[in-house]
């Protein structure tokens, strides 16, 4: 009897050939620009800055120097310069000492490079390596400078020496041509690169500088972003998210409506009486138009409380609020005395994640409400904000604890 074939099966390499393929285009992508978030306004800004800046390098070298040969009064790594200081005026790379000592630095290494290696080739693989190392040793890594230090190899084989002095000149224009321009069209440069303080370093924060720090030294990478833009965009991007999950929530949802304040007159007494009363830690001052001018809290009763040996803290306090009778004193007895006159305010039409970094990062408890006019027209605390936030399940019950531990 004739044995049957079996059916022709593919292999089993076949099967996964889909998979391949979704894995090649993916591979694929990674090819494809991805789009430049900026509007057309940002464009035209870059546009117009990295004109005018190249315009005002060349006209006032040319001026200065007064040479017919072009190359030797404005040289080409310039215009990759000028991309970054007026199209991203933020990025590290672009920042004065960047821009002059990069291109600087390496159009010496490259000089040096076209002098000491005979073969070209050799030469201007040579100076754009130094130049890299000499930028990053100088804290100077500017990405133009690789291309000056190459000019100054090809220049040496075609012409003669680069001018290292045009370099510098050229540099110091573009860079005070950006500094006018930027700061006309509104753009922070030069941007702050060295790190501030620490700040928000309490167990609620969100996150600190610290574990922004560590991120960046395990990525080892070189970002073209400012540490304190990074920053700012992440706090932004876990904001944004929070709005998203919240809705249209505005303050005015939120707030309490029967507030409970004093004047700028009113009297210790009076203002620890309702403090201990309706047992809350703050009170807004208000002026006769209930406009906010400040806020008094039970840190500002404990500031001005003097502790005197052999004495209890309730006669401390009562001596410190109640009035001495004198006609002239250096004691305070009116709330203005000892407020706070800076109160931070939201208005009341907010959208209610605006809460979020005055509760976490100012250590604030109360915050005011306020009308278009100003005027004080609701309270949100601390407690009114997690409890909303627990009930619509925004937060956890462990970041609750540690945001009311803050």
């Amino acid at each position: 009897m004739k044995k049957q074939e079996k059916p022709n099966t593919p292999p089993a390499a076949d099967k996964r050939e889909p998979g391949r393929a979704t894995t090649q285009v993916q591979g694929l992508r990674a090819f494809v620009p991805a789009p430049i978030a900026i509007d057309g306004r940002e464009r035209m800004r870059a546009i117009i800055g990295g004109f005018a800046g190249i315009l005002l390098a060349a006209m006032v070298s040319h001026v200065l120097l007064g040479s017919a040969y072009i190359g030797a009064w404005l040289l080409a790594p310039l215009g990759a310069s000028a991309v970054l200081v007026f199209a991203a005026p933020a990025s590290p790379l672009a920042q004065p000492w960047a821009v002059v000592g990069g291109n600087t630095i390496s159009a010496l290494v490259g000089s040096a490079c076209a002098l000491a290696i005979p073969d070209p080739t050799l030469a201007a693989a040579a100076a754009v390596g130094l130049a890299i190392t000499a930028m990053l040793l100088c804290r100077c890594l500017h990405p133009p400078g690789g291309a000056m230090a190459l000019s100054a190899v090809l220049m040496h084989a075609a012409h003669g020496q680069l001018p290292v002095g045009v370099a510098l000149l050229n540099s110091v224009l573009l860079v005070s041509a950006g500094v006018a321009y930027n700061s006309f069209t509104g753009r922070r440069y030069p941007h702050i690169q060295v790190q501030q303080a620490a700040v928000g370093t309490g167990t609620g924060a969100r996150f600190i500088s610290a574990d922004l720090d560590a991120v960046v030294a395990r990525y080892n990478q070189v970002l073209d972003v400012s540490r304190d833009d990074l920053e700012a965009l992440l706090v932004g991007a876990e904001l944004e998210g929070y709005r998203r999950r919240m809705g249209e929530i505005r303050c005015k949802d939120l707030m309490s409506r029967e507030v409970i304040a004093v004047e700028f007159g009113s009297t210790l007494q009076e203002a620890w009486n309702l403090m201990h009363k309706h047992r809350i830690k703050a009170l807004p001052v208000i002026d006769r138009a209930r406009r906010v001018i400040g806020i008094v809290t039970l840190v500002d009763f404990m500031r001005g409380t003097a502790f005197e040996r052999n004495s209890s803290f309730a006669a401390s306090l009562r001596h410190f609020i109640l009035p001495d009778g004198l006609s002239h004193s250096e004691k305070p007895e009116v709330v203005g005395q000892i407020m706070t006159h800076h109160a931070d305010v939201l208005r009341e039409d907010r959208h209610a994640v605006e809460l979020m970094p005055i509760f976490t990062e100012t250590r604030h408890h109360h915050i005011p409400i306020v009308d278009h006019e100003n005027r004080i027209v609701g309270i949100v605390t601390q407690s009114d904000f997690l409890r909303f936030l627990n009930q619509k399940h925004y937060l956890s019950f462990d970041q609750g604890l540690a945001a009311a531990a803050a």
